[in-house]
């Protein structure tokens, strides 16, 4: 028997489905509008067909269900792909910084990392890359959410971040000499750059983080002086490459910018200090953008009371408009840029609050929703897996009520959430 499915059926009732109850051999589902966010356009009376969490079929007007479908009508909405940040810390959080690092041990930070990934989903991330974390914390937690031990996005991990000592991403700057303590991720050198970069590959990190310049909230840093030569960032870069696994390169400072790009690192995160060069560099080898140009507004405004360095908030107050205007000159160039935001220096749930800024400071709304799904995913070698409402990618969809390519920050309310054909949040 075939029913067909009203275009305008009652919210509530379209809604009243949980993530227990979508184990049907087929979904249905359809909405006012979708965003085609490789085109930048909006698609009317969306069908979407989903089968064991894929879609197997994504195409427009009135849609009809088999008996026994599921059937999910998000009347009044606008579904997107589910959104993807390219630079959180899920084991950090907001109110942590400084000295209280000190009192968090691994495996807090773990049970930590477990709570920030739910916040993370609901707010409409269905993917995230999480560059950063101690003792492979990320790793345990990528798995027990692919497990379905704990809900949370799908995840990419980097594990323990790799550079030189007292560096800004792997030393621990803040312990004077006689503790002798020196962070998991310290390598100095073209083959301790290598070693680490397998030591993360046996314990089953996805990609490699890297410093190849200070940071705003590391003790001792300048942030744009460069770490690693580029003897040492080639050496890190290639034995990663030889194993498959991409590379982001954390960057503030113009040579140290350089060097990454020249290097062959995937992605350039932060990229506060870019220069012409840097720019032209980065367009002409592809080199993908990763700049959280919200995030200061937290780090200025609440980031004393968070525990903050006050040396970390004069250096964000050397970067915070630089890396604005420097978003702006990048975007303008035509370069690949994706949405990272750096997640658990301000609160997780708040991602999407960046997409406005990101229109504000150059790009439309369409560009900014294609740099947090379709370019993010590209950057992520998940083309076509992800980052997309077509057939053959992962059912990862989320609603809004409006348009988001006229009001980008509609987002930051998202109302829907589906995870491989799962739903987490119906509002």
């Amino acid at each position: 028997m075939i029913a067909k499915i009203a275009p305008k059926m009652a919210l509530a009732a379209a809604l009243a489905v949980s993530a227990t109850a979508l184990h049907a051999e087929r979904i249905v589902l359809t909405a006012d509008a979708m965003v085609d966010v490789e085109n930048g356009r909006l698609v009317s009376d969306p069908v979407i067909t989903i089968i064991d969490g894929e879609i197997t079929d994504a195409s427009s007007g009135e849609a009809t269900a088999g008996e026994g479908d599921e059937i999910i009508n998000l009347s009044g909405m606008t579904i997107v792909p589910g959104l993807i940040d390219m630079h959180v810390h899920l084991t950090g959080k907001a109110t942590d910084h400084g000295y209280r690092r000190l009192q968090i041990s691994h495996e807090r930070a773990a049970i930590t990392g477990v709570v920030n990934a739910k916040k993370t989903l609901m707010a409409g991330f269905t993917t995230v890359r999480n560059v950063g974390a101690p003792s492979f914390s990320d790793v345990a937690l990528r798995d027990a959410i692919a497990e379905g031990d704990v809900p949370g996005p799908r995840l990419f991990v980097s594990g323990p971040s790799i550079g030189i000592t007292g560096g800004h991403c792997s030393d621990n700057n803040l312990l004077p000499e006689e503790y002798g303590l020196v962070g998991e991720g310290v390598a100095d050198g073209p083959w301790a750059a290598r070693a680490k970069v397998r030591r993360n590959l046996k314990y089953g990190v996805d990609l490699i983080k890297t410093c190849s310049t200070g940071g705003v909230l590391s003790k001792g840093t300048k942030v744009g002086a460069p770490q690693y030569t580029l003897e040492e960032l080639t050496a890190l870069v290639e034995e990663a490459h030889s194993h498959g696994l991409k590379v982001a390169s954390h960057a503030h400072g113009t040579e140290g910018i350089l060097n990454a790009i020249k290097a062959g690192a995937d992605t350039i995160e932060h990229s506060s200090f870019i220069s012409d060069e840097g720019i032209e560099l980065a367009k002409k080898q592809g080199t993908y953008l990763s700049m959280d140009i919200y995030n200061t507004e937290y780090i200025l405004s609440e980031g004393e009371e968070a525990g903050i360095l006050p040396e970390s908030l004069d250096k964000e107050r050397q970067v915070g408009a630089t890396q604005r205007e420097s978003f702006r000159r990048a975007h303008a160039a035509g370069v690949k840029m994706v949405m990272g935001t750096d997640a658990g220096v301000y609160p997780h749930g708040d991602n999407a609050n960046q997409l406005s800024r990101m229109v504000r400071f150059g790009m439309t709304p369409g560009e900014a929703l294609r740099a947090a799904t379709y370019n993010a995913a590209d950057a992520l070698g998940q083309k076509g897996n992800i980052g997309v409402i077509a057939v053959g990618a992962s059912a990862d969809i989320i609603a809004v009520a409006g348009n988001p390519l006229e009001d980008v920050s509609l987002l930051e309310n998202v109302i829907f959430v589906m995870k491989q054909g799962e739903v987490y949040k119906s509002e």
